[in-house]
């Protein structure tokens, strides 16, 4: 029974509504596929598939729900096991790029306070990781901080820095949770809020 619901949760999902989808697409000879429909919405189940990188990036950019299941439920599979890879490179790479190591440690800690005390998100280990996995992922604004390491810019790049991956990471954690889009800002913001408070404490800002 427990393998059954395992399997289904391993399921790939419209980009649309959400739903679980058997499979995506028919392939019927190399470079020949038929995107498959939804059962529920009767659109296209992802569209995405046949879409290049860069138009992909733009609608992550853009914020939009669609591209973020395409991302995180059909590309990376964050509801397989064999994203554990992708999980501990992604923590790594979130540690080594953020200002301080503590600020960080201090964000995840919130955000699981808060996932289980605001979303009341119900204790499972594979649901923490999905969750983490899914913050994680959508900070990839952060990547832009390693610019300022070979050109100068502006410190209000730093701000619009943030600010971004505040919002990518609401829309993320709302696509994971399938929460309200308040309840999911309120949970990042306080997430954002601590790093940011303990990095100011270390620095010794007033």
């Amino acid at each position: 029974m427990g393998d059954a619901k395992e399997g289904e949760e391993e399921l790939p999902r419209c980009v649309g509504c959400g739903r679980r989808v058997k499979t995506l697409y028919m392939q019927y000879s190399p470079g020949n596929i038929r995107l498959m429909k939804c059962d529920t919405c009767k659109a296209v189940a992802d569209p995405y598939i046949e879409c290049e990188f860069t138009i992909i990036l733009i609608d992550l950019i853009l914020h939009k729900t669609r591209a973020y299941r395409h991302l995180l439920f059909n590309k990376l599979r964050i509801y397989s096991s064999l994203d554990k890879g992708v999980l501990v490179l992604s923590i790594l790479t979130h540690l080594v790029l953020g200002d301080a190591l503590l600020g960080n440690i201090v964000f995840m800690t919130m955000l699981f306070l808060e996932v289980q005390f605001i979303l009341k998100l119900s204790f499972d280990i594979r649901r923490y990781r999905e969750v983490l996995l899914a913050v994680i992922i959508s900070s990839y604004f952060k990547l832009f901080l390693m610019a300022m390491m070979v050109w100068e810019f502006p410190s209000s790049v730093i701000f619009f820095v943030e600010i971004s991956v505040l919002s990518s990471n609401t829309v993320a954690l709302r696509v994971v949770t399938e929460f309200s889009k308040a309840h999911c800002f309120g949970v990042c913001f306080g997430a954002h809020a601590a790093r940011y408070l303990t990095e100011r404490w270390l620095l010794g800002a007033p």
